[in-house]
């Protein structure tokens, strides 16, 4: 294995870590979504509790104040989240055109060994039907 070989699977490899990456931070914002979304729910039950009963609407200020502070840090983190998505996604960018680059690279090199191989075949074959034809004119034949 030649060393841009051994180059093609590391770029590839790479590659696959950050599709991991990648895969793994569209999981954690959809999981974020998910939280936003069942708050939202969890919110429009405890209004309509605190709306039916007195003493559930007394607590209702401090349930509000938390609910708010959850959903802050749930959308803070959404943020960082989909910030680090986009910085995966160059990233994933990056390394697919160098893996690219250096598949590429290895395809060149092989087509000119084909090549190389090629016209040595040819040169062989050639020498063959050249002293076939020299033994052809000598006996006569």
């Amino acid at each position: 294995m030649s060393a841009l070989d051994s180059l093609v699977r590391l770029h590839r490899w790479q590659l696959d870590e950050r599709r991991r990456r990648l895969a793994d931070l569209d999981l954690l914002a959809t999981k974020l979504h998910h939280e936003l979304n069942r708050l939202a729910e969890e919110e429009a039950r405890e209004q309509a509790v605190a709306s039916a009963s007195l003493e559930a609407g007394a607590s209702y200020g401090s349930y509000a104040r938390r609910l708010i502070e959850r959903r802050r840090k749930i959308e803070q983190s959404l943020t960082s989240v989909q910030q680090q998505i986009v910085a995966a996604r160059e990233g994933l960018s990056d390394a697919f055109q160098e893996m690219k680059r250096y598949e590429i690279a290895a395809a060149n090199r092989a087509a000119q060994r084909r090549r190389r191989l090629d016209q040595i075949q040819q040169r062989v074959l050639d020498e063959i039907g050249t002293s076939a034809f020299r033994r052809r004119g000598r006996t006569g034949g």
